[in-house]
Formats: C-alpha cells, sequence, structure tokens
C-alpha cells in the first residue's frame, strides 16, 4: 500500500499514491488547496482526456506556476485563483465528480464544515479524496491534524461514506502520509 520513500511528495509520487482512489472516477474535479500542482498534475495523469480538473488555490504564483504547465501539456485543468473556504466560482451548472483535498484540510481549524459545505457540491456517489499526515501533535505545518481516526466523522457530517485508507506512504517531513476515499452518499 504505498511506497517505501522519505523523499518529497513528486509528481510520479503523487500518482502512485492516490491512484486506487482515483481509478475509474473519470469526469469534473476539483483540486481543492492544489499549490503549484503536484496532486493536480497526478490528477490529470489519472483521468486522462476523459476528466477536466478545476484547480483552486489562493497563491497567484502557484496557480501561474500551474496555468503554465496545463497550457504547455494540454491537461485539461482550469486554474483558479481563490480561498476554497470560501465562496468561489465554478462555471454554471458545474457538478462535480470528486474533490482532491491533498494536505489541505490540516490548515483548517473548521475542516469539517468547509468538508461538509464543499462535499454538497459533488454529484450523489461523487467522491472525496483526501491526503493528510498521520500525526497526532500540532506543529506549525500542520496546525490541525487530521489522523485517520479523525477522518470517519468528519466524512460522517459532511454526508460522506466511511472513509476508506487506499494508501500510505512514509512522509520526508516524519510519520506517514495517508490517502483516503469516500463517496457522497444519496441524499
Amino acid at each position: 500500500m504505498g511506497s517505501r520513500s522519505r523523499e518529497p511528495v513528486n509528481a510520479r509520487d503523487a500518482v502512485n499514491l492516490i491512484e486506487r482512489a482515483i481509478r475509474g472516477r473519470e469526469g469534473t474535479w476539483a483540486d481543492l488547496g492544489c499549490g503549484d500542482g503536484t496532486f493536480t498534475r497526478a490528477l490529470a495523469e489519472l483521468l486522462g482526456s476523459k476528466g477536466w480538473i478545476y484547480a483552486v488555490d489562493r497563491d497567484a504564483r502557484a496557480i501561474a506556476t500551474l496555468e503554465r504547465w496545463a497550457r504547455k501539456s494540454g491537461a485539461h485543468v482550469t486554474p483558479i485563483v481563490a480561498d476554497f473556504t470560501r465562496a468561489f466560482e465554478l462555471p454554471a451548472a458545474t457538478e462535480l465528480d470528486g474533490m482532491l483535498f491533498a494536505n489541505a484540510l490540516h490548515f483548517l481549524p473548521d475542516a469539517g464544515a468547509v468538508l461538509a459545505r464543499l462535499a454538497a457540491r459533488l454529484k450523489p456517489g461523487g467522491r472525496v479524496v483526501v491526503v493528510e499526515y498521520e500525526r497526532r501533535v500540532a506543529s506549525r505545518w500542520v496546525p490541525y491534524p487530521i489522523g485517520k481516526a479523525r477522518l470517519p466523522s468528519l466524512a460522517s457530517a459532511a454526508g460522506l461514506s466511511t472513509p476508506v485508507v487506499t494508501a500510505t506512504r512514509p512522509s520526508a517531513f516524519g510519520g506517514d502520509l495517508y490517502v483516503a476515499a469516500a463517496d457522497r452518499l444519496d441524499v
């Protein structure tokens, strides 16, 4: 379940990490808190030509880097400069088949409320994929840890199925990274 490397995650590692959670889930996705796009690139590779990704981050420089890559690669990625924890616009009538939160939720003191609000934008049966650190102690880099034991209660409150861990990997920064997937329950 995942590689054993302690190097920082690169695009190839990201593909390997999220592949089991993404396979067979083509469609329209959002990568929320995407940064400069390590996991967006992985998601684009896994979705292929059948997928479209809205990559959202408040860092305009990171989004500009991602936008240059998307243009050059021809990937179906629409970069958006916005804070995903607040209201942001997607094209009218966009329903999402999936959402990816790669190392993003642990920055939010109210991760459950944000997850619930955003999960409501998923089609019934849509998937949420979370990449997080399995840490028990907060730090300045992971101020609000979301360990595997905490994730089920966040998912339940957001109307999602019980998360299934699909991969783990040692982190270059100590501890382990894990990937978990949960689906929106039909309402």
